[in-house]
C-alpha cells in the first residue's frame, strides 16, 4: 500500500528531531488516517489523541517545521491532516503521541494527497464517509479540533478556509437533503439493541457509567424510546452525575461504589472516558447475568469481561450494525449531497489556484507602478512639462513593457510559443497564430 514511501518510511525514526520544509503547494497537503472500515474499535483505541495528546503532538509538531495542521480523533476514525514533505511525518507525529505501533499504522492506514485528500475532508465533515450514514455530530468535531489547532497557532490560511467551506457545506446538505434527516446515532443503536436483547429492558436495574455527552444522549433515548426509570449514574466528577439524575429524576451514586452498583444492576451502560479499562472481569467473575455494552474508545471494558459465560459484552462496533430504515431513506440523498460537495470544492480550489496568481499579478502591478514613478520623475527633473511630454512617458512604459515581454520570449525559447500565446488571449488582440 505505501510502495512509494517504502524506503522513508524504513527507519521510523527519519524525521526525529530534524527540521524539515515544504512548500504549502495543494501536492503537498497530506491526509493519514485509520477509521472503521479496516481496523475494529480495539486497533481505533491505539491511535486516539486525548486532548493533553493533542497539545503535546501540536508542539512535537512545530520543533520539525510542521505548522499547518489538525487531528480529528473520534470513536470510528483518527485522522491527521496537513502540510508535509512527505505523509511519513504525519504518521511519526501520529505514532510518537499516541499508544499506536509505526509499522501496524503503516499496514492499516490510508494516506491522501492533494485534491483527493481535500474531498476525503468534504465527505467526512458530511457525513458520507461515517460509520451511520449522514452521522452530523461529526461535523461538531471538526469545528472543535480546529479551533484547538488554530488556538496552538498551526492552522494556516488554507486549512481555514478549507474547513469553512467543508462548515458550509455540511449545513447545506443538512437543510437540503435527507442525509441527515431521521433518528440514527451511537445512541439511538443503544436503544435498538437494547429493544432487541432485553425486551423488558424498563424493569431492568441499569447503570450507567460516564455522564459525557454520548452518556447523556443514550440516557435520554432510553428515558424517551424505551421508558426506563431505574437507572443509576455514576460519574468521576459526582456533581456532573447529580445535576443530570436530578433533570431526569434518577439516582446517582459515587464512583467509589461502581463495583457494587455494577454486581446489583442487570445492564450496564460504559460512555466513560478513560485511557484504561475500568469495567474488570474480576469485578463481575461472581455476579448474576448481565448486558454490558461498551461505548467508549478506547474501549473501557476489559476483552477479559466477555469471557465470561454470565455476560454479554457488546461494543461500538457491533451498535453501528444496526440498521435502520431511516439509513435506506438516506442513501437515496447521497446523490444530491455528492453535486453539492462537487460544487463547493471546485469554487475551493478556483480561490486557493487564484490566491496563488494574485501574488504574481501584485508583483507585477508593483513592477508597473516602478516604472511608471521612474518615468515621471525623469520628465519632472526637466523641468516645466506639457501634454506631449506626458504622452511620452506613457509610450516609454509601454514600450519598457513590451521590451520585458519580448526579453523573456526571447530568452525562453522553449516556452516562446506559450508565452505569447497566454499574452495574446490577456489583451484579447483577436490575432490569429496559425
Amino acid at each position: 500500500m505505501f510502495g512509494t514511501y517504502e524506503s522513508t518510511f524504513a527507519t521510523g525514526s527519519l524525521y526525529k528531531n530534524m527540521q524539515v520544509s515544504h512548500s504549502k503547494e495543494i501536492a503537498n497537503f497530506h491526509i493519514v488516517g485509520i477509521n472503521y472500515k479496516k481496523t475494529d474499535a480495539a486497533i481505533r483505541g491505539l491511535y486516539a489523541i486525548s486532548p493533553a495528546q493533542y497539545q503535546q503532538l501540536l508542539e512535537r509538531a512545530r520543533t520539525v517545521q510542521l505548522d499547518d495542521l489538525f487531528v480529528l480523533s473520534t470513536c470510528n476514525r483518527t485522522e491527521v491532516y496537513g502540510f508535509a514533505a512527505n505523509p511519513g511525518q504525519l504518521m511519526d507525529l501520529l505514532c510518537k503521541e499516541s499508544n499506536g505501533d509505526r509499522s501496524q499504522l503503516e499496514e492499516l492506514a490510508y494516506v491522501k494527497s492533494g485534491e483527493e485528500a481535500i474531498k476525503h475532508l468534504y465527505q467526512v465533515g458530511t457525513g458520507l464517509d461515517s460509520q451511520i450514514l449522514g452521522d452530523y455530530e461529526i461535523i461538531g468535531q471538526i469545528r472543535n479540533a480546529t479551533k484547538f489547532a488554530k488556538a496552538q497557532q498551526c492552522l494556516g490560511s488554507f486549512l481555514e478556509r478549507l474547513v469553512n467551506s467543508v462548515l458550509q457545506v455540511s449545513k447545506l446538505i443538512k437543510t437540503e437533503t435527507g442525509l441527515s434527516k431521521g433518528t440514527v446515532s451511537v445512541a439511538f443503536a443503544t436503544v435498538r439493541m437494547l429493544e432487541r436483547i432485553c425486551p423488558d429492558v424498563k424493569n431492568k436495574k441499569i447503570v450507567l457509567l460516564g455522564v459525557g455527552k454520548i452518556g447523556r444522549n443514550t440516557c435520554k433515548n432510553m428515558i424517551e424510546y424505551l421508558g426506563v426509570k431505574e437507572v443509576t449514574l455514576i460519574n468521576r466528577t459526582m456533581q456532573v452525575a447529580a445535576d443530570f439524575a436530578d433533570q431526569h429524576g434518577l439516582r446517582f451514586a459515587p464512583i467509589e461504589n461502581m463495583v457494587s452498583e455494577m454486581q446489583q444492576a442487570d445492564v450496564i451502560l460504559v460512555a466513560s472516558n478513560a485511557p484504561h479499562p475500568t469495567v474488570l472481569a474480576s469485578h463481575l467473575a461472581n455476579s448474576s447475568p448481565k448486558l454490558i455494552i461498551d461505548l467508549s474508545i478506547p474501549f473501557n471494558v476489559e476483552a477479559a469481561v466477555g469471557d465470561l459465560a454470565h455476560i454479554t459484552l457488546v461494543n461500538v462496533d457491533e451498535l453501528s450494525k444496526v440498521q435502520d430504515e431511516t439509513l435506506q431513506n438516506r442513501l437515496g440523498e447521497v446523490p444530491k449531497a455528492i453535486a453539492i460537495i462537487e460544487e463547493h470544492m471546485d469554487e475551493f480550489l478556483y480561490w486557493y489556484k487564484m490566491r496563488k496568481h494574485a501574488v504574481v499579478l501584485k508583483a507585477v502591478k508593483d513592477k508597473l507602478h516602478e516604472i511608471h514613478m521612474r518615468e515621471i520623475q525623469q520628465q519632472k527633473n526637466g523641468g516645466n512639462y506639457k501634454m506631449e511630454d506626458i504622452e511620452l512617458v506613457s509610450s516609454r512604459i509601454i514600450q519598457k513593457m513590451i521590451n520585458l515581454m519580448a526579453g523573456k520570449v526571447r530568452k525562453e525559447t522553449d516556452k516562446s510559443d506559450q508565452y505569447i500565446a497566454m499574452i495574446n488571449d490577456i489583451f484579447e488582440t483577436g490575432v490569429n497564430q496559425e
